[in-house]
């Protein structure tokens, strides 16, 4: 494996954990405890960061001058979709615990 896919495997994994981290935030929210959820969703927040400095450097391969640019192949297009549907996750995870908080504070 070269460098280009072990970082593509490395957003793979990082997207993955990061909407995993997400759903264990909602279940936790719909068990009413809170503080786990923002817990869980804090944890998501650090993983898409690992996850988002990899595309970056993807990103910033591609736009080299070099002969180093990575492949663009069905991996890393699924690689950027699997990232892209983790956020959206972790995004939507955390209003749909905002609007649970907010439900039982009435």
């Amino acid at each position: 494996m070269n460098e280009a896919e072990q970082q593509i495997m490395g957003l793979i994994s990082s997207a993955g954990e990061s909407r995993a981290k997400a759903f264990q935030a909602l279940q936790a929210a719909r068990k009413r405890d809170y503080d786990a959820a923002h817990a869980f969703l804090k944890e998501a927040a650090t993983v898409d960061v690992e996850a988002h400095n990899i595309q970056t450097q993807l990103i910033q391969a591609e736009l080299s001058e070099g002969g180093d640019k990575p492949e663009i192949n069905l991996l890393m297009v699924h690689a950027q979709d699997h990232y892209m549907t983790a956020q959206l996750a972790r995004d939507l995870v955390e209003e749909m615990i905002l609007i649970l908080e907010d439900r039982d504070k009435e």
